[in-house]
């Protein structure tokens, strides 16, 4: 067992405050831009797609701008609607917490797709780029989770569980860690090593990180405190594990489009 006392804050200078939650999202942006540009070059640069690092490189500022507003509106309306009808200036408060991964990943589709339009490039090869690098920013994502000490797990007696003191002193599953393991690692092997098959097949990975994810999110949802102003959609199931579903049925559905 283990008594969580993690500081959310990495440095603080005084007048500026580096947080954990914060180095994770510029990491996994910066770490999957790197990667995205090998997977361009190896994939796309010289294929029937032919997408230029150059063009990458753009469509990395839609993105970062995609995962904050899609990130902080999928919160306000999956999750927390009527506190931020009541507190509307709170909306634009992101360094106090409340994004939503479904949000994000509406906000990226939608721009890649505005994007893909703008430059005439293939909407899918795209998405399948970002889709092989996103769980890199999921991983440290969950990580920093877990230092901040919140989207914790359910009370447990398993012999790692953790102790959340600005939660209660009861044992819990690190729910953190265990989606940053399948969410992060699992989700980024399977995919990368699928996108790099000889007969690879564009929009594969895009329909595979939606099903991959839905899955791993529902299973971890299972040892996941359901958030407390919502708890349980009729009784039996979180909003996340509401979401993974439609992402699951999405990626199947694009999948049979794309078989045929």
């Amino acid at each position: 067992m283990f008594t969580h006392n993690l500081d959310p804050i990495l440095f603080d200078f005084g007048w500026i405050t580096i947080r954990w939650y914060s180095l994770a999202y510029v990491s996994g942006i910066l770490i999957g831009w790197w990667m995205g540009r090998k997977i361009i070059i190896a994939k796309f640069q010289n294929s029937s797609q032919q997408i230029s690092l150059k063009e990458f490189d753009d469509l990395i500022t839609y993105l970062i701008i995609s995962i904050i507003v899609g990130g902080r509106l999928g919160y306000i309306f999956f999750y927390n609607l009527g506190y931020y009808i009541s507190n509307p200036l709170s909306i634009i408060k992101i360094w106090e917490g409340g994004m939503s991964f479904h949000g994000a990943l509406i906000g990226i589709i939608i721009a890649t797709y505005l994007f893909s339009v703008k430059k005439k490039l293939s909407f899918l090869a795209l998405l399948d780029t970002i889709a092989c690098v996103a769980p890199i920013g999921i991983f440290f994502g969950r990580i920093a989770n877990f230092i901040n000490g919140e989207l914790v797990g359910k009370v447990t007696d398993i012999s790692w569980s953790v102790i959340f003191p600005n939660i209660d002193m009861l044992p819990r599953h690190p729910s953190q860690l265990y989606e940053a393991f399948l969410e992060g690692i699992i989700l980024l092997l399977i995919l990368n090593i699928f996108i790099f098959k000889k007969n690879y097949k564009t929009g594969m990975c895009s329909c595979l990180f939606l099903i991959c994810y839905g899955f791993f999110r529902v299973v971890a949802e299972f040892f996941r405190e359901p958030d407390a102003q919502i708890g349980y959609l009729l009784n039996l199931f979180s909003m996340g594990t509401f979401l993974s579903f439609l992402m699951m049925l999405s990626g199947l559905i694009l999948f049979s489009l794309i078989k045929k």
